[in-house]
């Protein structure tokens, strides 16, 4: 990776239970800056470091969506740092960038209709890779709100909260418990974004 988005990988440790899965060790980015969705993709992946999406692979995907966009010549008054997909600074991507990238290592993603709820997504769907969700967030007392990209998958039949802002992976106790941390992110505004294998 780049050394502007050099990440913390870290696997986790023996018998937290938070990293461990039934046959080996979870992979596991830590945030740095506005990357989480550079770090929820690999945390999804769950690949080694020669495999892992980079911050200009990132770039590259949220510049060539603005050359392709019929309506570029509207965008923002410093497009110099605040890019329509991006901060060339912070990271900080938008979905396009994520659908786009996921769709480059032949993954499909469904953008999950929060009006039926997190029980009706099949958890158990053999093309199922895991699941992606935006959601809101508040830093230094409520003065700054953005949104946080977080990744949740199951591996080796243990379903994790991937999110970059943990320390460490933490395990969900069974399905039911991921189905009612689900609803309650889509009750408090977030989405959900269905990452499945592609044909």
């Amino acid at each position: 990776m780049e050394p502007g988005a050099k990440s913390e990988a870290k696997q986790g440790e023996a018998g937290s239970g938070a990293g461990e899965s039934g046959s080996g060790k979870v992979y596991h980015e830590r945030q740095r800056l506005q990357f989480c969705l550079l770090h929820a993709l690999n945390n999804l992946m769950q690949v080694q470091e020669k495999e892992c999406f980079t911050r200009a692979e990132l770039d590259g995907i949220a510049g060539n969506l603005v050359l392709n966009d019929p309506n570029k010549g509207q965008w923002t008054p410093l497009p110099f740092i605040f890019k329509p997909h991006h901060n060339v600074i912070t990271g900080n991507y938008d979905v396009n960038v994520l659908i786009t990238a996921l769709e480059a290592r032949n993954k499909k993603v469904v953008w999950h209709d929060r009006r039926k709820g997190a029980s009706s997504v099949d958890l158990n769907a053999e093309t199922l890779v895991g699941l992606v969700i935006n959601v809101p967030i508040r830093r230094f007392r409520g003065l700054w709100t953005g949104r946080h990209w977080v990744a949740i998958r199951r591996i080796d039949g243990i379903w994790f909260n991937l999110d970059s802002d943990l320390s460490e992976p933490k395990q969900f106790k069974d399905q039911e418990n991921v189905i009612g941390f689900l609803d309650s992110v889509l009750s408090q505004g977030g989405e959900l974004m269905v990452v499945l294998q592609g044909e």
